[in-house]
């Protein structure tokens, strides 16, 4: 038996034998060879479509790592999975589906495995529910794998992106801009491949996932269009082989440990709120235990250094072009607040990877100083009280303040609150609640971007404050508070606020609440009838059968 023969274990099954004759001839019309039946099959799963700048430039870099894994001595095999667009699709019905999405990659990732017994995987992804939805996948699968980026969108001309877009729609109803400086605005704010600009969650969970170890030194900072990605996409072909060697699965590589090391790099990075669904759902798939409090424990010491939008100044492409992230993470391990143990991709340590890296150039302020942080500590916050009994999540930078109370200004879902915040009806003091918006209630607990831009593009960001069983954007900023548990749906307090109640948001003792007794909650409670979704068949309805509470990751195997 070779040493190839050894790393074929899945392959072998489909392939080897008299009787894998049928498989052998299919696999023959799309390009197989003798040679290429005794060599390990690489999976690789691209998720191009030209549905969004985000992925239309994936399907090159999928055939650079199938042209790696071949230059190894593998046979690397090319499939496709889906991608939607949140950009395109929110503030509309068909942003329900997105988070659904998630889950359709990783169920389509394993299936297309599964079934055709490639031994290792390499995955590439661009719009952000792509790569948990791979991580997942991979995780489940657990056979040698890498995660590839496509990369950041450079910015657009006037600093502008995608988030400058939406709070344009937003200065047009307040009167700062006409429709033809919008159109103007529309015009230049995505001039080609990759994924949203500022620190969003794509290029969050990018980062997440490259400071977990699961994707190549350098993949979440790099531009979607350059050699640099091309090279990357290349060598992670190339390295599944050797991690088939090394016998290097996910579930070595996504430790508990690593699990921290990727919350702590987010929150250095402000990063999107998102990355606590996604984060909670990777961790059930490779089944590492992880809760909101673990969020809240490291975020008491884990400080906020990168200046980077939604909240800050600087784009992704800016962070790049100074170094990226890798020289944030040897800051971080230097200072003791990574694990430098823990395993990765390259077969090597993470503190082996960053041991060679060198240090941000002078000048620079895109990444600050640990004793001249942004915020002390975590900006997301996940907040408990009456009104969320089982946690919510607030991203919080400071700059927003770190208290807010107001009256309620309800309502049921997206639209009619983007209506009120456009035309007037939202008054500064107010706190904005949009319900039955969370997994089950939406269902697909859609991203509330618009609301929020409209509130930035008002003025009304630091007047009002927004909260929701929804979740945001990672390009969402002010004083937001999402994925409230239980959601509206299963009749948690939400539902139960009406207009005009008083509500608190402290940041700082970590507090959401109602002024409302008991009495009168349970009162109203009494009197809650569970509205009738309209969704009886399909996707979105098996997803909402099936789906758990935001604060477990909203995933759907959780129960099974």
């Amino acid at each position: 038996m070779s040493d190839k023969d050894d790393l074929r274990k899945y392959s072998s099954e489909v392939i080897d034998g008299v009787e894998a004759a049928p498989a052998r001839a299919m696999l023959r019309a799309v390009g197989f060879t003798d040679e290429d039946f005794t060599k390990p099959q690489i999976g690789i799963a691209s998720t191009w479509a030209m549905v969004t700048p985000c992925n239309m430039h994936i399907d090159k870099l999928a055939l650079e790592a199938e042209k790696g894994a071949n230059a190894a001595g593998a046979k690397g095999v090319v499939f496709n999975t889906i991608t939607i667009s949140d950009g395109i699709a929110n503030g509309t019905e068909g942003m329900k589906y997105s988070l659904v999405s998630r889950e359709v990659i990783a169920d389509s990732i394993e299936t297309v495995v599964g079934c055709e017994g490639f031994d290792g995987l390499v995955t590439v992804g661009g719009c952000d529910k792509n790569m948990p939805g791979c991580l997942i996948g991979m995780a489940r699968l657990n056979r040698p794998s890498i995660f590839v980026y496509g990369g950041t969108i450079r910015p657009g001309a006037g600093h502008t992106d995608i988030i400058s877009v939406f709070e344009a729609v937003g200065q047009h109803a307040r009167g700062d801009i006409n429709e033809i400086q919008v159109k103007q605005i529309e015009e230049v704010a995505i001039p080609g491949p990759g994924s949203c600009g500022g620190m969003y969650t794509a290029n969050t969970m990018a980062s997440a996932i490259e400071a977990m170890g699961m994707s190549l030194p350098g993949s979440s900072s790099q531009d979607a269009v350059g050699s640099d990605k091309v090279s990357d996409s290349f060598r992670a072909g190339q390295q599944v082989m050797e991690l088939l060697k090394l016998d290097l699965k996910p579930r070595d590589i996504m430790t508990r440990q690593a699990f921290e090391n990727a919350i702590r790099v987010v929150i250095a990075l402000a990063g999107s709120t998102n990355a606590v669904l996604h984060l909670l759902a990777m961790a059930h798939a490779v089944d590492v235990e992880l809760t909101l409090d673990d969020f809240v424990e490291l975020g008491k010491i884990s400080p906020v250094v990168a200046d980077l939008r939604p909240s800050g100044k600087y784009m992704m492409s800016e962070l790049v072009a100074i170094g990226g992230i890798q020289p944030l993470m040897k800051r971080m391990l230097a200072a003791g607040m990574l694990h430098g143990d823990v395993m990765t991709v390259t077969g090597k340590t993470l503190a082996e990877n960053l041991a060679d890296v060198a240090d941000y150039t002078d000048g620079q302020d895109v990444i600050l100083p640990f004793d001249q942080p942004i915020k002390k500590d975590s900006h997301l916050v996940v907040l408990r009280g009456n009104l969320s009994p089982t946690g919510a999540v607030a991203k919080i930078t400071g700059k927003e303040g770190l208290r807010f109370e107001g009256k309620a200004r309800v309502y049921h879902g997206e639209e009619g609150a983007l209506a009120g915040i456009l035309n007037g009806e939202v008054q500064p003091g107010e706190v904005i609640v949009i319900r039955y918006e969370g997994p089950k209630g939406g269902p697909g607990m859609r991203e509330m971007l618009s609301p929020t831009s409209a509130v930035m593009g008002k003025g009304l960001g630091k007047d009002v404050a927004l909260i929701t069983d929804g979740r945001f954007s990672g390009g969402s900023h002010g004083f937001v508070v999402g994925h409230i548990t239980p959601e509206a749906f299963e009749g948690g307090p939400i539902a139960l606020v009406e207009d005009g109640d008083r509500i608190t948001i402290d940041a700082e003792t970590r507090e959401i609440t109602v002024d409302v007794s008991d009495a009168v909650l349970a009162e109203r409670k009494a009197r809650w009838v569970r509205p009738q979704s309209k969704y009886r068949r399909g996707v979105l309805a098996k997803y909402a059968k099936t789906v758990s509470s935001a604060s477990e990751g909203a995933v759907t195997d959780k129960y099974l």
